[in-house]
Parts: structure tokens; sequence; C-alpha cells
């Protein structure tokens, strides 16, 4: 099955360069405030996609079960280093594009600092969709192409890309910026009806964090996180919406984790545990489970 690139952390030490050693503290603590104000409301079980080393899974309060799923095995090792292996947590290896649950399965879905590695973004949400819920909660994180940086320069002649345009920027390799119009669009097709907006990183400047105290610039920025209601030009959105209750059959979370899972080559479930592996008995793939980990990247042997 052709799917599109697929931006791999394999082996990455991302956490500890990017996160608690490169001077991010101002945007993970801002973001932490948004994900308290979106996702208050409680559930059976949660996906968290791109979870990598699980930097944002504590935060994700009154949920039974947390499935984290992200490309990298080595991310979801870590993960598990940090949050430990017992029964909330569920480790998944997968893409995004083939995801490899159940329908209607999931209460509510993450998906933060993930989008912007989307080549397709619109096929990676279909593929959310299909799995949560009708009337569960999608939060989306999505890095801005509107942002007042980017409009700035743009208007004094610096940057050629126009921010005001609804297609993606590639500004990187696998690094997009997106319309948040379109991206209210795509959410919109795919019956999402969004409930809130919140705007993040005010204060992305490298000379504001040098010079302004930390907890000044968290503090500014939990107030004006309320403008995403009216207008977005940060360089982080989050959005969140809901799954109408029309979208489909809805169905209980199986008690059993084997139970959650489809095979991602042809769809068939459940897939039979065969410990170590699970098997698909339409198509005789085997999917291995190993260290706690359920990877569908590859079937085994392949």
């Amino acid at each position: 099955m052709n799917t599109p690139p697929v931006c791999n952390y394999e082996g990455s030490d991302y956490q500890t360069t990017f996160w608690d050693q490169g001077g991010r503290e101002y945007e993970d603590r801002t973001e932490a405030i948004a994900l308290r104000r979106l996702l208050s409301e409680p559930g059976g079980i949660l996906l968290e996609l791109g979870a990598g080393a699980g930097r944002n899974t504590p935060r994700y309060h009154g949920f039974d079960r947390i499935v984290l799923l992200d490309f990298s095995h080595t991310q979801l090792e870590q993960a598990q280093q940090r949050l430990g292996r017992n029964a909330r947590y569920i480790y998944v290896a997968a893409d995004v594009y083939r995801l490899p649950f159940v329908d209607n399965v999931f209460d509510a879905s993450t998906m933060i600092r993930v989008l912007h590695h989307m080549a397709d973004a619109p096929k990676a949400l279909g593929q959310v969709r299909q799995v949560i819920k009708p009337g569960g909660v999608f939060l989306l994180e999505f890095a801005n192409k509107l942002n007042l940086k980017a409009i700035l320069r743009y208007l004094s002649g610096r940057q050629k890309w126009n921010p005001f345009s609804p297609e993606p920027v590639e500004f990187a390799a696998l690094n997009f910026d997106f319309h948040p119009g379109e991206v209210r669009r795509w959410l919109s097709g795919l019956g999402f009806s969004i409930e809130r907006i919140l705007t993040v990183s005010h204060f992305r400047l490298g000379a504001l964090k040098r010079f302004v105290p930390t907890g000044i610039l968290v503090f500014l920025d939990s107030i004006f996180q309320w403008t995403g209601a009216w207008w977005q030009v940060t360089p982080s959105v989050f959005v969140k919406s809901r799954l109408g209750k029309t979208a489909g059959d809805r169905v209980e979370a199986p008690p059993d984790v084997a139970a959650l899972f489809k095979c991602p080559e042809c769809g068939n479930h459940p897939l039979v545990d065969q410990s170590p592996n699970l098997l698909c008995t339409r198509c005789g793939k085997k999917w291995e489970v190993k260290d706690g980990i359920h990877d569908f990247r590859k079937p085994m042997g392949e």
C-alpha cells in the first residue's frame, strides 16, 4: 500500500536535545496550559498520535487508558522509561496514514506537534476520523502559516511565499505550515465541529526568551490564548473539535487490548493473539509485540 513519506525520529534524542536542553520551557508550559483548557472532560480511552517520548502524556488526566502511537520505536522506548509499563499505557509503533485500530473506538484523540510533518494532512486527518467515536473529541495542534512573523516578512519582501494563500508551505523537508482556514475546512469536511480555538506561543522570540523571565511570558501567553476565538497569527494553534454523533456506530473500547487492533494491510479484525505476535487470519500477516510495544510498521518477516 502506497502512503506518503513519514518523518521518522528513530534513534533520535529529540526529547533531550529539543525540549530538555533546547531552551523550550516557555513553549512546553504554554502548551500545557492549552491542553488543560481544552481537554478537561474525562473519558475511557485516548489516542495520542505522535506521542514521541511521552512529554504530554501525563497531562491527559481523566482517561482510563492512553494509547501512545509513534512511528519511531525508540521514541516509544523512551516513553516507557518515562511512564513505565502498566495497564494504563498501550504503546504502538505505526504509520498515522495506516492506523491499526478498529473504527469508532476512541473517546478522544490528540495530535500535538505532528501535523506539520504530514505531506498529506487531509489523508492523516481522515484516518483519525475513522477511529474516533461519534461525539468524541479531537484536539489538534498545527504550525500556522499565517503567523505574524511570516506576514511581516512577506509584506517587507523578505519572504517569497504568501502566508495568506490557503495551500501548505514546506519550509524544510517534511516540515509544513498550514493556513488556519484550510485546517478548519478539512476538519469540517470530515464531520468535525469546531468548539474552541486557542493561539499559543505568542512570544516565541529568542530575544524575549533570553531577557524576559519565562514565568512572565507564560502568564502573558495564558491571557492571550483566548484571542484564538477571533484571529490566529501565532506560530502554533490549538483546535478542539468534536465528531458528529451521527458519524458512525458508537462502540465501547474492548477490555482486551488485542481487540483494539485491525490489520493495517487488509483491515481485518479482530486479530488473534499468538504471543509474542498478533495474527491476521485473513491475509496471514503477523505483527510483532516486543517489550510491551505493538509494532504495526511492517509485518514480521518482511
